[in-house]
């Protein structure tokens, strides 16, 4: 009981100070992701406005210059632009991004939360599918290298990285829509398409394949390779050696080595994913918030430039700190901080 007792207490200890270190850690990146965050915010206000013209110049919508100086003065472009900025930041430490230029009679945080919703829950569905799907694919012809499944896989997975997802999309409407009439042209979340009333609709189908496509060839690719370093490794052959499955070597031993480079595949795509893209959600009429990443730019929206400016950042924060956290998870060799040389 004694013995038991000693082997407890430095056990515990080490939990105690792992959890230590993972918080500090955790503290430390989201210490420095507020500072990413200024200086984002610093470099997109400053070239914002380094940019020649404006939201209201007479060349977009001719004023009178007594109605142009009340406008001006109401979004408070007549102040110089260090106080623009500092008025600016105040008002984002209270979470109020200000009002859209385009929509006046809404609000930035309103307009993202309405639009952002669609492009999350495309995103959602575009990830599951791109890596539900490219995983098992690319373990597939891991294990039948230089097969013809092999050769059309990465056939497939070239096709799906060098084509653009806007002329999948032309091309899904064309054979789905219009020849088959199986697929709606467009739309989302339409009454009338829901198959399962709730979580599963048509509109959902092409978006999705159009959007999936690409991310799809890459962690095929990317899980294929990765596969096919690990089962050439020497702790794999002995593994065979010891009489052990094929079935039990994939989940024990492959698949647990081969993750940590689709983790980075996953950590980059994430961003991407969730913020919409403007070309599946236009040609689909996807009414998501892509199109305001280009709309934005060309009316000179500066609110609505800055709230996803840093919504971007912040998501692609996120994403990284927890890409290391989920290393740590997979391959307890991997340690946070500096501990240790890594």
């Amino acid at each position: 009981m004694a013995v038991a007792v000693q082997l407890l207490v430095p056990y515990r200890a080490n939990r105690v100070e792992r959890r230590l270190q993972m918080s500090r850690y955790i503290l430390g990146r989201l210490a420095s992701m507020l500072f990413v965050l200024i200086a984002v915010s610093m470099l997109t206000f400053g070239m914002m406005h380094a940019v020649p013209g404006g939201p209201f110049d007479e060349d977009r919508q001719p004023l009178p210059p007594a109605a142009k100086a009340n406008i001006m003065r109401k979004y408070g472009l007549d102040k110089p632009v260090w106080q623009q900025y500092l008025n600016y930041m105040g008002n984002v430490l209270r979470f109020d991004f200000g009002i859209p230029y385009q929509q006046p009679t809404s609000t930035v945080t309103a307009l993202i939360a309405q639009t952002w919703r669609v492009s999350f829950q495309l995103g959602v569905m575009t990830i599951l599918f791109a890596f539900g799907l490219g995983i098992p694919i690319g373990v597939y012809a891991a294990y039948n290298q230089n097969s013809w499944i092999d050769n059309a896989v990465t056939f497939i997975a070239m096709l799906g990285i060098t084509l653009p997802n806007f002329v999948i999309g032309i091309w899904l409407i064309l054979i789905f829509a219009v020849r088959l009439d199986w697929l709606p042209m467009g739309g989302w979340n339409e009454p009338e398409n829901f198959v399962i009333p709730g979580l599963f609709s048509k509109d959902w189908i092409m978006p999705v394949l159009a959007y999936a496509l690409a991310p799809m060839s890459v962690v095929a690719r990317y899980t294929r390779a990765s596969v096919l370093e690990v089962i050439r490794s020497d702790f794999v052959r002995t593994a065979r050696a010891k009489g052990l499955g094929n079935q039990v070597i994939l989940w024990r031993h492959v698949l647990r080595n081969a993750l940590i480079p689709l983790v980075t595949v996953l950590g980059v795509e994430i961003p991407n994913l969730l913020t919409g893209s403007i070309f599946v959600e236009s040609i689909f009429r996807v009414p998501g918030l892509g199109k305001y990443f280009v709309t934005s730019t060309f009316t000179r929206d500066y609110p609505m430039i800055m709230a996803l400016s840093l919504l971007i950042a912040f998501i692609w924060g996120l994403t990284y700190l927890a890409t290391d956290l989920v290393y740590t998870r997979i391959d307890p060799r991997i340690r946070l901080g500096s501990q240790g040389g890594n």
